[in-house]
């Protein structure tokens, strides 16, 4: 996808041809990334219900993984979690 340059650029500054989620990864507007703890986490699916993001992987009623190229690092799936399984770690920081 070729970018625009200013002079095509419509009134407002709309620079981003219209598109879906498949095309746009967003999860590399993220400071601060979920680390979750194999050990810890019940697989009660709370952080997968309330992700906005929907980047909580679960397979077979188990979480299977987070999907960065998706999570826009909120934070949520860490305040919900009743176990402290996720903690959220500066990005780059593991």
């Amino acid at each position: 996808m070729k970018e625009k340059g200013w002079k095509e650029c419509l009134w407002g500054g709309l620079i981003v041809d219209a598109g879906n989620s498949v095309l746009y990864k967003t999860g590399d507007w993220r400071s601060q990334k979920p680390i979750r703890d194999e050990k810890k986490c019940t697989d009660c699916l709370q952080c997968w219900i309330m992700c906005p993001d929907a980047a909580i992987k679960v397979k077979d009623g188990k979480v299977v993984g987070i999907d960065y190229d998706y999570c826009k690092g909120c934070g949520i799936c860490s305040k919900v979690c009743p176990f402290d399984a996720i903690e959220m770690k500066e990005e780059g920081e593991q």
